[in-house]
């Protein structure tokens, strides 16, 4: 393979689109007014002018070329807000944010502004609940009975679904609770009907004690967060079981080890880190902000021999350039709020991670899942928190350390002045990675091959570009093949192409959970933060196995876990191409070209005989009721649970369309053809199968009255879908879209809903 080493901005067609959809500015009638040349050139000038403020002869001419060509050679790229507002008015930089959550109805809804502040500034935001007293306690001052944590919760939820981040970006939260928290049953379920907090990410709080009682199978106190008095007692395991049993059904509640993220406080004297942002990978001190970045892995490979490798020199330049743009980047920034502000220039945390690590083993040779890949991890992640170190030390002498340096665990272990509280952190990239043309964080491959949407609803096969140069290099390429790997997205199952190749390019799900969590946990040790990477399962996967990659995680010095159980939540991460080809018309041609006689339907008969089946939809509880007269299929009525307004009204009109057809005689087969696999954002699970919409829904209910009728002959369909039925399209362009590291995300259009 060649290494591409250019120095001209080259962008792919995904991060052109990408780019103008959400980062490139627009003028009041919505018209581009920026091009990516451009949009690099604003941000590098805006970021570069901070130098003045340490040194009012600095070159920052230079600086600013520096920052630019970095970027615009996509080695770097710093997180959506700074792409999208530095040189702005809005000026708002960061990704993250964390709020305290007082337990006072005052201060509970002075943190729900604040998080609107936050939200329509474009960040995302974490919040610790577990300061709120328990459900049905006292409340001194007023004699009434506290309503608990979980309830606030939907007061934030409301709050983010009402904003849409900086007009650009889609809210995001992360909640967490405790596990001593009275609350934290309700807390834990709290998520178990999929369509309540849909801006929160969940995350139980666990702690040392707790996992030692797991382990041990013993009980552990809960305590009240006022008077931290014991006011009962759980069985832990219980506990712990409830938590991976959720988690197993739909993601939702993750964990964070609490105990481990504050040993690794470096300013204990200004508080306990209660919470992280909305993706996990950044635990702050209430009011603290985060700025992160990433450098492109996939750029740093070069070329001895004609042997790939690590090209170090370049990595060093990289971090050093990072380090300095994102120090500058919290001069510049605009906070919502100046405890915020405060709290940030304070510390001055950054988070420098990497992207394009899946890239960067393929270059190299080395599987995924390979001890290898953990050797690669390791000592990659260890030069880039080395080399943050250096020029963190460096711009301490230049322009002076953190000013909370004083008490902190640098100073009482006598350690060399840096400039950053923290350094790195190993964030989501879903829309940064496509615009720099890489894998996303260090997640494997999300898929070799795949279908995307294009414009009028044209198909577009898409193929990984390193796959595509090895299979016409060792002479397998076909265009048949590619078409072949789209319909899984995977090659495991293809005797055609070599066993080294296969064992190269895995994806996702054909790893297995253990080695997700090792490579977190190589990454780990050599990150001051946190990691954020989604643990696959297959949709086979126990509870069991959920519960034994938890303490698989917490033995391995995680600080936390998210997993995703293929098929267990609404929006599905898939790489495959969907759609069934069109069915050519087989009429003679003269048939075709003559008109045809209009078809009358039957009147309604007075009585009908039929049942009604409930279908379970991602808009709610969908009742279909099929009915029949003597000739046959005569009827079908719909009603969506206790809803109206639109959706209700579009069922009902599917409905009335329905028995039309049916009434005029037209083939069921051709009214299932038209109205199943059709899909919208919110599918759902129903009969061991998925239910794409309403429609959908419909059309299923349908095919089981008939596979029912017929079920003496055998001769019905199959109910329910297969992997090539589930719905992975984003809700925006249609486009097929990823979980992982938390978030959903579309590489077609940048789709997001937390990056």
């Amino acid at each position: 393979m060649a290494v591409a080493t250019g120095i001209q901005l080259s962008l792919s067609e995904n991060a052109t689109k990408v780019l103008e959809r959400r980062y490139l500015r627009k003028d009041e009638r919505g018209e581009l007014i920026e091009t990516p040349e451009e949009m690099f050139r604003r941000v590098a000038k805006n970021i570069a002018s901070a130098e003045r403020k340490y040194n009012p002869n600095a070159d920052v001419l230079r600086v600013e070329e520096e920052f630019y060509r970095t970027m615009s050679d996509l080695e770097f790229m710093p997180n959506s807000p700074t792409l999208m507002n530095a040189g702005t008015p809005l000026q708002m930089l960061s990704a993250c944010f964390v709020l305290p959550v007082e337990d006072s109805m005052e201060r509970i809804f002075d943190s729900v502004k604040h998080a609107a502040l936050v939200n329509k500034a474009g960040g995302g935001t974490g919040f610790s609940f577990s300061r709120i007293r328990p459900k049905n306690d006292i409340v001194q001052s007023t004699k009434g009975v506290a309503s608990g944590p979980v309830s606030f919760m939907h007061v934030f939820d409301a709050a983010t679904e009402t904003i849409k981040q900086g007009g650009r970006r889609r809210g995001a939260n992360m909640g967490i609770l405790r596990i001593d928290h009275p609350d934290i049953l309700d807390f834990i379920r709290a998520k178990k009907n999929p369509n309540v907090l849909n801006t929160f990410n969940l995350s139980v709080g666990l702690t040392e004690a707790f996992m030692e009682a797991v382990q041990k199978n013993s009980e552990y106190d809960l305590l009240h967060p006022n008077t931290k008095e014991p006011v009962g007692r759980l069985k832990a395991k219980e506990v712990f079981d409830l938590i991976t049993d959720l988690a197993w059904r739909n993601g939702d509640p993750g964990i964070i080890f609490l105990d481990r993220i504050n040993k690794d406080n470096p300013t204990p004297k200004l508080g306990e880190i209660e919470s992280t942002n909305p993706c996990g990978e950044q635990p702050l001190l209430p009011y603290e902000s985060c700025n992160l970045g990433s450098i492109n892995l996939a750029k740093m490979i070069t070329a001895t021999g004609g042997q790939p490798s690590i090209d170090y020199p370049r990595l060093a330049r990289t971090v050093r350039t990072a380090v300095r743009f994102l120090d500058n980047v919290i001069d510049m920034n605009r906070y919502p709020l100046q405890e915020i502000e405060e709290r940030t220039f304070g510390n001055r945390k950054i988070g420098l991670g990497i992207m394009g690590f899946a890239d960067m083993l393929i270059w190299l040779g080395v599987p995924y899942n390979s001890k290898a890949a953990l050797e690669t991890a390791e000592e990659v992640m260890r030069f880039v928190s080395d080399k943050a170190k250096e020029a963190s030390q460096e711009l301490a002498e230049e322009r002076g350390p953190f000013p909370n340096f004083a008490g902190s665990t640098y100073d009482v272990s006598g350690l060399k002045k840096t400039r950053n509280a923290t350094l790195t952190t190993i964030a989501p990239t879903g829309s940064i990675s496509i615009i720099s043309n890489c894998s996303s964080g260090i997640e494997p491959l999300f898929a070799i091959s795949y279908v995307r949407n294009v414009m009028d609803n044209t198909k577009l096969l898409e193929v990984h570009s390193l796959f595509k140069e090895v299979a016409r290099r060792k002479g397998f390429f076909s265009q048949e093949l590619m078409e072949k790997i789209a319909s899984k997205g995977t090659i495991q199952h293809l005797d055609e192409i070599p066993l080294k190749v296969r064992k190269l390019f895995v994806t996702a799900h054909d790893i297995s959970p253990e080695w997700h969590i090792r490579i977190q946990s190589a990454f780990q040790k050599y990150t001051d933060n946190a990691v954020s990477k989604t643990v696959n399962f297959p949709t086979e996967a126990t509870v069991e196995n959920v519960a034994e990659v938890y303490m698989l995680a917490f033995d391995l010095g995680c600080k936390g876990v998210t997993i995703y159980r293929d098929r267990s939540r609404d929006v599905q991460v898939l790489n495959i191409d969907s759609s069934e080809p069109e069915m050519a018309d087989e009429r003679p041609p003269d048939e075709i070209t003559r008109p045809r006689k209009a078809l009358t339907p039957r009147k309604r008969p007075t009585v009908t005989v039929g049942t009604t089946q409930r279908v379970t939809t991602g808009c709610g509880n969908l009742y279909v009721t099929i009915n029949e007269d003597e000739k046959g299929l005569c009827e079908l009525f719909s009603r969506l649970g206790k809803s109206g307004g639109c959706i209700a009204s579009h069922t009902e009109a599917i409905s009335r369309l329905v028995s039309l057809a049916l009434r005029s005689g037209v083939d069921v087969e051709s009214i299932l053809s038209q109205i199943k696999g059709i899909r919208c954002p919110s599918p759902s699970w129903y009969n061991g199968g998925s239910v794409l919409s309403c429609a959908d829904g419909i059309g299923l209910s349908l095919e089981e009255y008939l596979k029912e009728k017929k079920k003496s002959t055998g001769s019905a369909k199959k109910i329910g879908s297969d992997l090539r039925d589930i719905c992975p399209e984003c809700p925006d362009c249609g486009s097929l879209v990823e979980y992982m590291e938390g978030c959903v995300v579309c590489r077609a259009c940048g789709y997001s809903k937390c990056d």
